[in-house]
């Protein structure tokens, strides 16, 4: 509070003296220094302490609880060193001419592992009436050797697909086998996998029959479907690395992913039993036959199949570890331990599916009245899985509407409106389930004419305070038709710093920054520091493949970074979903 007292006062005093004619003839001859010459800050390791200088110029003063000592890389800490005495001067505890403070290695090392950055960061003012923005200065230290534990922890943090390359071609093979199936687990975890659960495990459940599964079989149907999807991600990503051909985009062609919705909606009607009803012999004969052949009966050539189907239509995600494998093969050509790297990662990732095989023999009930329930709701995953390969061809309007559909039937086939007197225990809680699925369907199909296009905001339309002369339809085609030529025009019109996110409507992670990130109040504050561009690769044009390969990026989710003077930043890039928090100390670290 004091500094801003005095800085006010200050500028009170310059403009008093400009108003009243004094302080123009002086302005023209005072020359004030330059930060780089007001604070020269150094920072040297001797032995086990880090001595760190700043050397003031003449009537040069900086305030004590302004000064910040703090390690920006490989992660934030903010450091405490002890401070020798400061002097007051207006109020303020300053120090002027020269600042020494030593701090201990340990009390870096014990908080960071491997090598480091230390940044000083001071405000001072100069006694002749200015006041400076803060000033920063980095410098880079060689910690200890980092363990194999600590190297992986800290690896399994990173967003850049060049510096999980870099690992690739200077870590040992077991290092790099550990890593990539310690990945694999993490991106267990994500939207990605997600999707393939209900799909196996409606497998297990119509090869069972009216049989409970033995552990075994359920167990080599879960590693035949994920051996087979490992495999899948491997060639892709060795062709990708070696060729740069994005086999899974040429996958999420509208035809293919209508092939495979009707798939999910043929495997959804006989998992409702609706093939014991006697549909016309026709019909029959189509929907057996497509259901045989995605695994239904088909034995484990059909869910081999459905694996790689999956691999390349359902998850068309890419994260770090994808990209960075995919990097280092087209860099060296080592096809090879990239390719044994996305194999282990692809294990790693298809756990909890080997995980559901196991439960689905050990834990599954009793033939009996739960199977049918079992089936059935293994049967609305199966069409939700088709709205969500439609999704990605259909207008946004016509996808809630489904969701809103589905919903809404759902909560009718539990029972919604039965008599409630049938209704006693744990179905009064069925059906109170019942019924908010019905109200958010309600909401879907009411957000759906009302034009929204998220399902976490049906009622945008109506609480946007945003103008609608721009349809939801023109806003995405404005981000699309980019090319190497327009993008580079757009970042260099800019006076700011510039991000660049690379998405498309297919990419689930993608979603997922539109709807959690980047509305994030803390991130919206930090984006008003540069200037936002969304290139939208959905079309898979020649340009746009010439643009991802300029800038080395596999896929979407991508972020790219240019500083002000419109430098491309290839240290700073991200790939994948990242949280909100995480975004905006990224952010805030490039804006520096």
């Amino acid at each position: 509070m004091q500094n801003m007292v005095k800085k006010l006062l200050i500028v009170s005093l310059l403009f008093n003296s400009l108003v009243f004619g004094g302080f123009t003839s002086a302005l023209k001859t005072q020359k004030f220094l330059q930060p780089e010459e007001a604070f020269q800050i150094s920072a040297v390791q001797k032995d086990d302490v880090i001595e760190t200088k700043v050397t003031l110029a003449d009537k040069i003063h900086i305030y004590k609880d302004d000064l910040k000592y703090r390690i920006i890389a490989p992660r934030k800490v903010e450091l405490k060193p002890v401070l020798p005495p400061a002097h007051e001067f207006d109020g303020d505890m300053v120090y002027e001419k020269e600042l020494i403070v030593k701090i201990p290695v340990k009390e870096i090392t014990s908080k960071v592992k491997g090598d480091y950055t230390l940044e000083i960061e001071v405000v001072g003012c100069s006694d002749k009436g200015i006041c400076y923005q803060p000033f920063r200065k980095s410098f880079k230290f060689k910690g200890a050797e980092q363990g194999i534990f600590d190297k992986i922890s800290s690896l399994t943090q990173e967003g850049n697909t060049a510096k999980i390359a870099d690992v690739l071609g200077s870590e040992s093979s077991l290092f790099i086998i550990l890593l990539f199936f310690i990945f694999g687990l993490l991106l267990a975890l994500t939207p990605c996998v997600f999707p393939m659960i209900p799909i196996l495990s409606s497998i297990i459940v119509s090869q069972s029959g009216d049989q409970k599964p033995s552990v075994a079989k359920a167990f080599f149907t879960s590693l035949v479907y994920v051996v087979a999807m490992a495999l899948t991600y491997t060639v892709v990503g060795v062709v990708a690395g070696l060729v740069g051909a994005d086999i899974q985009t040429a996958m999420q062609n509208p035809w293919v992913l209508t092939v495979f919705a009707a798939m999910f909606v043929a495997l959804a009607f006989s998992l409702f039993g609706y093939y014991e009803l006697g549909l016309p012999a026709s019909w029959q004969s189509k929907l057996s036959r497509v259901s045989d052949e995605a695994g239904q009966k088909g034995g484990f050539v059909g869910t081999a199949v459905m694996g790689v189907l999956s691999a390349l239509i359902v998850g068309p995600c890419v994260a770090p570890p994808l990209g960075g494998a995919v990097l280092f093969i087209s860099h060296t050509g080592d096809a090879i331990l990239g390719g044994v790297a996305l194999f282990v990662m692809s294990i790693g990732m298809g756990m909890p599916l080997l995980l559901v095989g196991i439960g689905a023999g050990k834990f599954m009930p009793k033939p009996g009245g739960w199977m049918t329930v079992i089936s059935q709701v293994f049967g609305v995953m199966m069409l939700g899985l088709a709205i969500f390969m439609l999704g990605r061809i259909l207008p946004d309007s016509i996808t809630l509407i489904l969701w809103a559909l589905l919903f809404m039937g759902s909560a009718l086939y539990m029972g919604l409106f039965d008599d409630s007197d049938k209704k006693k225990g744990a179905k009064k809680l069925f059906q109170l389930f019942a019924v908010v699925l019905m109200l958010y369907g309600a909401s879907l199909f009411i957000g759906a004419l009302s034009g929204a296009s998220s399902m976490l905001r049906p009622f945008e339309r109506f609480t946007s305070s945003k103008g609608s002369a721009v349809t939801v339809a023109e806003e995405k085609n404005s981000h699309r038709g980019y090319s190497i030529d327009r993008l580079l025009k757009e970042v260099a019109s800019s006076d700011k710093p510039v991000v660049v996110d690379f998405g498309k409507e297919s990419c689930t992670a993608c979603t997922e920054l539109e709807e959690i990130t980047f509305p994030d109040p803390k991130v919206q504050e930090q984006l008003k520091k540069f200037t936002f561009i969304k290139v939208d690769v959905t079309d898979n044009t020649d340009e746009e493949k010439a643009l991802l390969k300029k800038f080395e990026l596999f896929g979407t989710p991508n972020i790219i970074f240019f500083d002000k003077d419109n430098n491309f930043l290839p240290q700073k890039s991200l790939t994948g979903f990242i949280k909100p928090q995480d975004f905006a100390d990224h952010l805030e670290e490039v804006a520096k």
